[in-house]
C-alpha cells in the first residue's frame, strides 16, 4: 500500500488551475524530485501533501498513522531560542517538558542545589510518564548526529547552520515522509555533499524540490515535474527523466502542428461560398466547433526567458593581476598572499565554505579594497556589472518597472530603443507583474529581475555572486549558454556544481586560514587534481630526507617500449575517430525526426553514446600518460 496518494487534485486561485487532475502514489524507499519552471504550483502541492493546505477536489489517501515533515525554503520567523529548543520543537505537545528539562540540566551543572534538583527529579518523572524521556534522548541523537550546539542561540547561526537546525527539527518527528523545498539554497558546496550522504544513509523515503541539476542527478530515484497544472512522473533517475521529457516534448510539438493544421483546413472550408454552404454536413460543423474549444483551452508552455548581454569596448588583455595580497579581518586571516593573474577572456569560478571570504577575494581583485600586504594591479578599459547575491540593487519599495527603467521609459539594448514593458516580458514579466512593488516577488522573480536591471548595461567583466539561487532549471541553462558565449571575463562565485562544471575554465579554491589554491577547470576538474575531500585545502606534504633518497634512485625515468611507441603513435587517429563517432550521435540525437519512430532505439543510441563518451576520456588519459612518459 502506497504511503500517499493524490487522486484528481485541483487548486485555483482565481485564475485557470494552478493543479489540474493531479494524481501521484508515494511509496516507501521513494526519492521523489519535484521540478518546474517558478510560479507552476510547487510550494502548493507540497503544502497539500503536508496536510496544510486542502484542494478544491479530489482525493487524498494517507496510510494510517502517517506522519510527515517539512523543511521549507527559509527559516520560519518566529522560531527562537536555543538550538535544543527549535529542535524539540518538532515534537509537537512534548516539545515544552523537553525544553524545561534540559535548561534545568544545564543550570545544575553549575549551580547544583536542592531546589533546581527536585525540579528535574518532577521533570524527569513527567517524562517517564508521557513517555517523552525517549523522546529527549532522540533529539540529543540527532543534534550530535547532526553536529549541532544545543546551547546556540538559533537567531545567531549563519544560514547553513540554519538550515541542519530546522532538518533537526524535522528528523526528530520520525516521518514517514520527509518534505524539502529547495534543500540546497544558500548552502556551500561542502554542506551540500554533507547533505547527500545524509539523506541517503538516514531518511528512506524523502520528496525534494529542486534547481540543483547535481543534487538531483545523485538523489531521485523518481522524478515528477509540473507544466500547465498538470503532473508527469517518471520511474528513473534525472538524467534519464531529462531524455524522455525531450523525446514527449518534441511529440507534443509535432501533434499540435498537425492539430493546428487541421483546424486551419476546417476554418477555410467553413468560410467557403455560399454553394458549401447549402451542401454543408453539420457532424462537421459540429467537429469544427470542438476544435475551436480545444484550441481556446490549450495551455500554453511558460515562455523562456530572453537573455542577451550588451558589449562594452574590450578591456585590455589584462583584467587584474595579485601578487603576494593579504587580507586580515580583526586579526584573522582571510585572504593569505594570493598571487593570479586574469586576463580578458578568462571564466573564474570561485568556491569555498559561507563565511570563508569569497566576496572580499572579489572586491579585492575589483579594486574595492586596499590589500594590507602585496599588490594588486588593475587592467586597462573595465567596464564592470556586479551581480550581488543579496539583491541590495533592488529597491523593495518601488515597482519592477520603475527598477529597471530608472525613472525611463523606455531603455536602451545594443543600440535599439525598447520600451520597458517589452523588455521586461523577455525575463517572463507580465505587464501587470512589472507594475508590481519588488517586495511581494518571489526569490526567483527577484533573480531574474537583477538580472533584467544588470543587463540593460554594457560589460567587459561580469562579476556574479551566487545568481543561481532560485532560477529555475529552465533559465539556468539560458544563462549557462550566454555565459559561455561571453566574450568578456566572468568572476563567478557559486555553490552550483554543476554550473561551475559548465561555464568556468578554472578554479579559485578558498580554505582553511586565507589559503586559495588555483585549479584549471570546474568544480568536477578540481576534485580530480585535488585528490582530496571538499572540505579541506591542504598544502602538498614534503617527503622525509629518506623517502626523498629512496626515490632518487629508484624513480629514474624510463624510456618507452617499442609497443608504447607505436601505441602513442595511433591514438591521435584513435582521438579523431572517437570524437567524429560521438558528433554522429549527437547529430542522431539532435535531430526531431529521430524521435518520432525511434521507440526503444532512444535508449539505445544515448547508451552508445555515453560508452563513445568514456572511451574517448580513457584514450586521452592514456595519450597523457604516454606523452609524459616519452619527454
Amino acid at each position: 500500500m502506497s504511503l500517499l496518494t493524490l487522486r484528481t487534485i485541483q487548486m485555483a486561485f482565481g485564475g485557470p488551475p494552478l493543479l489540474e487532475g493531479i494524481n501521484l502514489q508515494i511509496e516507501e524507499g521513494d526519492r521523489l524530485c519535484l521540478l518546474g519552471r517558478n510560479g507552476t504550483g510547487k510550494s502548493t502541492l507540497l503544502k497539500i501533501l503536508a496536510g496544510d493546505l486542502p484542494p478544491d477536489s479530489g482525493e487524498i489517501i494517507r496510510q494510517q498513522g502517517l506522519r510527515t515533515a517539512v523543511v521549507t525554503q527559509e527559516s520560519p520567523p518566529n522560531l527562537t531560542g536555543t538550538v535544543f529548543d527549535v529542535v524539540a520543537g518538532g515534537m509537537g505537545d512534548a516539545a515544552e517538558l523537553l525544553a524545561e528539562y534540559h535548561h534545568v540540566s544545564i543550570r545544575l551543572a553549575t549551580e547544583r542545589n536542592n531546589e533546581l534538583l527536585k525540579t528535574l527529579e518532577q521533570l524527569h518523572k513527567s517524562l517517564e510518564d508521557s513517555g517523552g524521556w525517549s523522546l529527549h534522548q532522540e533529539v540529543e541523537r540527532v543534534l550530535a548526529r547532526l553536529t549541532l550546539d544545543p546551547e546556540a542561540q538559533f537567531n545567531e547561526l549563519s544560514g547553513g547552520t540554519k538550515r541542519r537546525a530546522l532538518l533537526a527539527r524535522a528528523l526528530v518527528s520520525r516521518p514517514d515522509i520527509l518534505i524539502l523545498d529547495e534543500p540546497t539554497n544558500h548552502l556551500d558546496i561542502d554542506t551540500i555533499v554533507w547533505l547527500e550522504e545524509f539523506l541517503l544513509k538516514e531518511v528512506k523515503t524523502f520528496l525534494f524540490v529542486t534547481h540543483d541539476r547535481a543534487f538531483a542527478r545523485r538523489m531521485a530515484n523518481r522524478v515528477a515535474e509540473l507544466d500547465k497544472g498538470r503532473l508527469f512522473v517518471f520511474s528513473c533517475g534525472y538524467d534519464t527523466f531529462v531524455e524522455r521529457r525531450e523525446a514527449l516534448l518534441e511529440a507534443e510539438i509535432a501533434r499540435q502542428a498537425l492539430f493546428d493544421k487541421k483546424l486551419a483546413q476546417e476554418e477555410a472550408w467553413i468560410r467557403q461560398g455560399i454553394k458549401a454552404r447549402r451542401t454543408r454536413n453539420e457532424g462537421r460543423v459540429r467537429a469544427l466547433k470542438k476544435l475551436r474549444e480545444e484550441r481556446r483551452t490549450r495551455r500554453e508552455r511558460i515562455g523562456s526567458v530572453k537573455i542577451q548581454l550588451q558589449e562594452a569596448e574590450r578591456s585590455g588583455t589584462l583584467v587584474v593581476e595579485a601578487e603576494a595580497v593579504s587580507f586580515s579581518y580583526e586579526g584573522k586571516p582571510v585572504i593569505s598572499n594570493i598571487s593570479t593573474t586574469i586576463v580578458r577572456g578568462d571564466r573564474v569560478g570561485i568556491i569555498g565554505p559561507n563565511g570563508s571570504g569569497k566576496t572580499t577575494l572579489l572586491r579585492l581583485l575589483l579594486g574595492e579594497l586596499e590589500p594590507q600586504s602585496g599588490e594588486i594591479r588593475l587592467g586597462t578599459r573595465r567596464e564592470v556589472l556586479y551581480f550581488d547575491q543579496l539583491r541590495e540593487q533592488l529597491d523593495p519599495d518601488q515597482t519592477v518597472q520603475e527598477n529597471v527603467g530608472e525613472g525611463n521609459d523606455s531603455v536602451l539594448i545594443n543600440g535599439r530603443q525598447r520600451h520597458i514593458i517589452g523588455y521586461l516580458q523577455d525575463f517572463l514579466f507580465s505587464p501587470e507583474r512589472a507594475r508590481s512593488p519588488v517586495r511581494i516577488l518571489s526569490g526567483g522573480e527577484r533573480n531574474r529581475l537583477l538580472l533584467a536591471k544588470l543587463f540593460t548595461k554594457p560589460s567587459n567583466v561580469l562579476v556574479m555572486d551566487e545568481p543561481t539561487n532560485d532560477l529555475d532549471a529552465e533559465t539556468l541553462d539560458l544563462l549557462e549558454e550566454l555565459l559561455v558565449d561571453y566574450p568578456g571575463t566572468l568572476l563567478l562565485v557559486s555553490h552550483d556544481r554543476e554550473f561551475l562544471n559548465n561555464v568556468v575554465t578554472s578554479t579559485l579554491v578558498l580554505g582553511d586560514s586565507g589559503q586559495i589554491s588555483e585549479f584549471v577547470g570546474g568544480y568536477d576538474d578540481w576534485l580530480r587534481q585535488s585528490t582530496r575531500a571538499p572540505s579541506v585545502v591542504i598544502p602538498p606534504r614534503s617527503p622525509s630526507p629518506a623517502k626523498e633518497k629512496n626515490r632518487s634512485a629508484s624513480d629514474k625515468p624510463r624510456r618507452l617500449s617499442y609497443k608504447e611507441l607505436r601505441e602513442l603513435e595511433s591514438l591521435p587517429d584513435r582521438i579523431a575517430s572517437l570524437e567524429e563517432e560521438i558528433r554522429a550521435l549527437h547529430e542522431k540525437l539532435g535531430d526531431p525526426e529521430f524521435y518520432r519512430n525511434a521507440g526503444a532505439d532512444i535508449s539505445l543510441f544515448t547508451a552508445q553514446l555515453h560508452a563513445v563518451e568514456s572511451e574517448l576520456e580513457k584514450t586521452y588519459a592514456r595519450w597523457e600518460e604516454l606523452e609524459v612518459l616519452s619527454e
